[in-house]
């Protein structure tokens, strides 16, 4: 990752993972009358697939500096059944564009003006926008009370992954507490090959020092890019409900992500949201009630 040798370990790990979770039936493999001591394809049926030479495939899982041609690679991916996001992550784990010596430093990132105006009239759906490695860089009022108030943390620790997994708030919110937290290591995976940033690393050292969880789901080395799902909550105002999401992406900023969280209409989940949304008004009526009695000066 932060330089040419982690990298290699970080492919061949990939590789080797991903080798063992293919079904060999699947693949249409017939059968050779030979015990399988491990789950998933021989290097050569992955060669055989891919159309590549056995040695070469060996070489590319064992980390050998070798660079292959996009065609590979492509080949490759089919070969281990890979998904989109599998495949991105195989490619930017063979960085056919190059690795610096060094982690980069990223630019601060910032939500635009129109982007928060957009956050402020979806009021009645809750919405994250999400940037680098999951920071969470604005919600709007709903999504504050329906999940948490991230501005409650230092600039620096906004963000989803260190969350769900260094905070005692998620796992009593989510019902699927163990599903969620699974989802954003592999999302957080899928951005952190050669090119991660120094932040980006930084925060991966943090959550495998910090949680035992994050560590060894990090080390089964799965990516998953989720562009929609459902959460199941357990909130502590309303009670049981369901939410679906959906993710919108950024023409022109492919590195911010707005999750926006919706309900079944007529559901004891859009109930549940529509209370939620009253709740979370309370305080701030209450607020300017108390300014407008107040005697003037």
């Amino acid at each position: 990752m932060a330089d040419r040798s982690a990298h290699n370990v970080e492919l061949a790990d990939f590789l080797r993972r991903a080798r063992g979770q293919c079904d060999p039936a699947r693949a249409g493999l017939p059968a050779d009358g030979r015990v399988r001591r491990v789950p998933g394809l021989r290097r050569e049926e992955v060669a055989l697939l891919a159309g590549a030479s056995t040695d070469y495939y060996t070489r590319l899982e064992q980390g050998r500096r070798i660079v292959p041609s996009p065609a590979v690679v492509d080949a490759i991916g089919r070969a281990l059944e890979l998904d989109p996001a599998g495949r991105a992550h195989l490619v930017d784990l063979f960085d056919l564009g190059g690795t610096t010596a060094h982690p980069r430093v990223t630019a601060v990132q910032r939500v635009r003006p129109g982007l928060r105006q957009l956050l402020d009239a979806l009021d009645g759906e809750p919405v994250l926008v999400l940037g680098r490695r999951a920071d969470v860089l604005a919600q709007n009022r709903i999504a504050r009370a329906l999940f948490t108030d991230f501005e409650r943390f230092p600039a620096p620790a906004r963000n989803y992954a260190r969350w769900m997994f260094l905070d005692d708030e998620p796992r009593a919110l989510f019902v699927d507490w163990e599903a969620q937290a699974r989802a954003a290591v592999e999302s957080l995976r899928l951005e952190a090959g050669p090119s991660a940033d120094r932040a980006t690393l930084e925060l991966i050292a943090e959550l495998r020092d910090r949680s035992p969880e994050f560590g060894r789901w990090w080390d089964e080395h799965r990516v998953h890019q989720r562009t929609h799902g459902s959460k199941r909550l357990r909130h502590p105002v309303v009670g049981d409900l369901t939410v679906e999401y959906e993710t919108l992406a950024l023409p022109d900023d492919p590195h911010v992500t707005v999750f926006v969280y919706t309900t079944e209409p007529g559901s004891p989940s859009r109930r549940a949201m529509d209370l939620l949304a009253s709740w979370s008004m309370a305080p701030a009526t209450a607020s300017l009630l108390d300014a407008g009695d107040a005697p003037s000066q």
